[in-house]
């Protein structure tokens, strides 16, 4: 199997300029921060920017952890590519990540200057230092429930085509990692009620909420909450556009990955007409 390395210091650009480095190459399977990609979507791994700490992001990184490693040859035997780009900040990273996952070697090195100029390499760093922000090449939803940062924003990258054309090379998520430097946040689970009240406030057929829980796990939030129902409303299709509103809104507002929506119609009241 051909082994490519992509090498540049971390933020110059290297994640957002591997699809595009992978395509000219003819490599399917990208290595980049503890995941497996493939096209646009995640196979195998853990994104190392769910880490709390830098060290623990770089040992991710870097497959120390004999179990971590053993799952990524797994996957990459199971799949069986042709060639696979790995991302990393210097020779000496890339070299190590393919010794631990039982590769002899790099046959080809890509840095980072060879791909881009001077200006974008340093557009890119001056983003990193100010904002705090990285790129993973894949779609939001395919990090959102193994990602513990903040997602900023979407990204589509399109290569041109010819005059006026444009191709979508992939799609790719800009996000600020538990570790940025930025400093850490919260969202409490007030924050969240608030939220999922003002949704429901704007829902007929619900009167009010009379009882809200949020429980937080590294995968997301699980919300159960009761609600006091109108009386002469289909009651399953009406919590079930509750479910749908609130996670919507909810995501769109937080970036909290919603892992559980359990809403329970308690009782009913009846509205006199005017």
């Amino acid at each position: 199997m051909r082994i490519v390395g992509f090498i540049g210091p971390s933020g110059t650009g290297k994640s957002h300029r591997a699809t595009w480095v992978a395509r000219e190459r003819g490599i399917d399977f990208i290595i980049d921060d503890g995941l497996l990609i493939k096209g646009n979507a995640v196979v195998a791994g853990t994104s190392a920017k769910r880490e709390p700490t830098k060290l623990a992001s770089i040992r991710r990184a870097l497959f120390i952890n004999k179990e971590q490693a053993d799952e990524m040859k797994e996957a990459i035997k199971r799949y069986n590519p042709e060639a696979i780009l790995i991302l990393g900040t210097s020779d000496g990273m890339v070299e190590a990540i393919a010794k631990n996952l039982g590769y002899p070697g790099v046959n080809e090195k890509v840095y980072i200057h060879e791909v881009a100029d001077e200006f974008e390499i340093q557009q890119a760093l001056a983003t990193r230092r100010e904002q705090g922000k990285h790129v993973i090449p894949v779609p939001t939803f395919e990090i959102k429930k193994d990602f513990s940062g903040y997602f900023l924003d979407p990204l589509q990258i399109f290569r041109r085509k010819g005059k006026g054309n444009y191709q979508l090379v992939g799609e790719k998520s800009v996000v600020r990692p538990t570790f940025s430097y930025l400093g850490s946040y919260t969202i409490s689970d007030y924050t969240v009620y608030q939220i999922v009240e003002h949704v429901v406030s704007g829902i007929d057929g619900v009167s009010r909420i009379s009882r809200f829980r949020v429980e937080n796990s590294p995968e997301g939030i699980s919300i159960e909450m009761d609600l006091i129902l109108i009386y002469g409303y289909n009651i399953r299709s009406l919590l079930y556009e509750v479910q749908k509103k609130v996670k919507v809104e909810v995501e769109r507002l937080t970036s909290l990955n919603i892992k559980e929506l359990n809403v329970i119609a308690k009782s009913l009241v009846v509205e006199n007409k005017r």
